[in-house]
């Protein structure tokens, strides 16, 4: 299918993470395949009164930390624009009336420094993406002149966390109404933004899987000793996110095998019963370089997930990176997961784990280089360019319908 790709255009680029985060975020892969043909500017998230003024715990102080004003080329029209600001924390105040007074100084702060740099790099008719900001950039659509398409993009269901729940169930509801557009990383987020924004898109989600394509990954030092075969996880281990049940349960129905677990964990999991069991190996946080080393010596994949409003809609990126490697994935089914049905075996429940992990040890077919080589050509086709094309597509259409 041949997608309309943006082109020659200038794109602000405005983010709830910032550019330095060690957690990969979908954003930061966008902007690289946006500035093959586009000139980019990157807002660096701005600091806030709470995270720069914090006590000294070793002397009993609060320290304050500064940050500059700076301009920095990534490449040829492509910058990330650290503003130097410090933001007021607002997040405690109760009142509706007074946090959006404040946060619209805290928006207009931004958007003064904003405007300087669009007009020092000459950008015009300027397209705004918002990565999942709906406090921050609630009202940069109609602080920022030269802005003549605002873009909000979901790719998390943010309000199920306290912190962003207190006041984004209702800002985050604002910030979809006044978008141009909204495009998300899934089907579900695409149908709940619908609620209040009809041109929504579902752009999907690209996937850098270079990391997971190749042979002869070497053994994990705290791997190599392990048994096999090896029923494997690869993720944050959190009690919002994973099914300790499901865990347990395969545990105990597979005692020759071992259940490795590669992930930080949360302090509900450090806890966990599942630390009693012999089977059971919780190897903890592994680099993002590491963590191919350890999904190619699993046999066989698990996504674990509890079914909440976070899960239920998220992409699962953890899916390609296991598909990636031509391993057989059994996952929980979630409306998410849909997408995957033909190359994921997708469980409603614990028994279907057990049920499903046992019609794939019993079945040599599922562990062919056919069935291997068939699943990751259906990942790598998850590209970041295919992404992009869709955001194309979007825009084009949406501008269309004004």
């Amino acid at each position: 299918m041949e997608h309309q790709f943006l082109k020659g255009k200038d794109i602000v680029l405005f983010s709830s993470l910032p550019w330095q985060s060690e957690i990969g975020f979908n954003l930061k892969d966008m902007a690289y395949e946006l500035a093959k043909f586009n000139k980019i500017l990157f807002i660096n998230r701005a600091g806030d009164r709470h995270s720069f003024i914090m006590p000294d715990k070793k002397r009993g102080l609060f320290s304050f930390k500064r940050i500059k004003e700076k301009l920095t080329k990534i490449q040829d029209d492509f910058w990330i624009y650290d503003t130097g600001l410090i933001l007021e924390s607002i997040n405690w105040i109760k009142w509706p009336r007074l946090y959006d007074i404040i946060n619209k100084v805290n928006n207009k702060r931004l958007a003064i420094k904003i405007n300087q740099k669009i007009k020092e790099l000459s950008f015009n008719d300027v397209i705004v993406i918002n990565d999942n900001d709906f406090f921050r950039g609630l009202y940069l659509k109609d602080m920022i002149p030269s802005c003549k398409s605002y873009v909000f993009y979901i790719r998390d269901f943010l309000t199920t966390q306290p912190y962003f729940r207190k006041h984004g169930i209702r800002l985050e509801k604002e910030m979809i109404k006044v978008a141009d557009f909204v495009v998300s990383n899934s089907g579900y987020l695409t149908n709940y933004a619908r609620q209040w924004n009809s041109k929504c898109y579902d752009i999907g989600q690209g996937c850098d899987l270079t990391p997971y394509v190749g042979e002869n990954f070497s053994m994990p030092v705290d791997l190599a000793n392990i048994p096999k075969p090896i029923i494997g996880y690869c993720g944050a281990i959190t009690a919002m996110r994973l099914d300790d049940h499901i865990i347990e349960t395969i545990a105990q129905s597979f005692i020759d095998c071992s259940i490795v677990l590669v992930g930080p964990e949360d302090e509900y999991f450090k806890k966990s019963k599942l630390k009693n069991y012999k089977n059971i190996y919780f190897l903890g946080g592994k680099t993002p370089k590491e963590v191919p080393n350890y999904v190619s010596h699993f046999d066989i994949c698990i996504n674990p997930q509890l079914i909440n409003q976070l899960t239920i809609g998220n992409y699962p990126r953890k899916i390609d990176e296991y598909l990636a490697m031509g391993k057989p994935v059994v996952a929980t089914s979630t409306e998410g997961m849909t997408m995957f049905k033909d190359y994921v075996f997708l469980c409603e429940n614990k028994e279907d784990y057990i049920k499903m992990i046992k019609l794939i040890f019993a079945d040599t077919e599922f562990f062919s280089e056919k069935e291997k080589q068939r699943r990751i050509e259906f990942a790598l086709s998850h590209t970041w360019e295919k992404s992009i094309g869709l955001l194309g597509d979007a825009y084009y259409h949406a501008n269309q319908q004004n």
